[in-house]
């Protein structure tokens, strides 16, 4: 199955499409999912928290946690996904990297493993105004699995409005690599906004390469792309 674009009228459209897509996953016997963090995602949380899905027999698996901050810090991503969605809608197990191991390396290692032991049924992706996809900013190797990074400055700037600054904003994470994202069995990516209009078209009309790690899902079996841009595979 080739690259899918869907193209909607809305954005509440697009998020009831998405909510309803991973519903019937779940119904078709989907058991673990990749998920993802930032403002791209509330949205669908917030759907996915007013409906009746159940995930309490699921696995989940975040891309990615900062490195430096605790769980109980307000923007840890563990924080950002107890509130908007396993305290309300509970799996059965949640995985994220823990980003105050003593050894990031060796923590990322384990992930790894972990991975292995439960391929993602259904990842979810947004992606960054530079077609980063996780935290695989430009330059990351396609081979590269779970892994410590080095945010850009441009990554950095876009997420500092979630902080009171940008010296709050960490400057590594711990993230799935492109390689992990790549053994799903099926990705949804969710790209919003005219931010998202370049990293979109370099997907849909560029050449497969890692200064844009988006365009990687050229090469994937079964990815779905969300969108209120209009883009067109042709």
């Amino acid at each position: 199955m080739a690259l899918q674009l869907k193209t909607f009228e809305s954005v509440d459209e697009l998020y009831d499409f998405a909510a309803q897509f991973l519903q019937q996953k779940v119904k078709e016997g989907a058991k673990t999912f990749g998920l993802a963090t930032g403002g791209t995602m509330q949205p669908l949380y917030k759907n996915l928290r007013q409906s009746d899905v159940d995930f309490s027999n699921c696995t989940s698996f975040n891309l990615d946690e900062y490195i430096g901050l605790p769980i109980e810090h307000p923007e840890s991503y563990f924080t950002y996904m107890q509130k908007e969605l396993f305290e309300h809608k509970p799996f059965s197990k949640n995985y994220l990297p823990n980003g105050l191991a003593e050894d990031a390396d060796a923590e990322a290692a384990h992930y790894n493993e972990l991975l292995a032991q439960h391929p993602v049924d259904v990842q979810l992706l947004g992606v960054g105004e530079n077609g980063h996809i996780g935290f695989n900013e430009p330059g990351t190797p396609f081979s590269e699995k779970t892994h410590v990074v080095t945010l850009t400055a441009s990554t950095r700037e876009a997420n500092a409005r979630f902080f009171n600054s940008i010296d709050e904003v960490p400057e590594k994470a711990i993230t799935m690599g492109i390689a992990n994202i790549l053994q799903a069995k099926e990705v949804l990516l969710i790209a919003v906004g005219e931010k998202k209009r370049a990293a979109l078209e370099s997907l849909v009309r560029g050449e497969v390469s890692v200064d844009s790690p988006i365009t990687v899902l050229q090469q994937h079996a079964n990815a779905v792309v969300l969108t209120d841009l209009n883009i067109s595979l042709a």
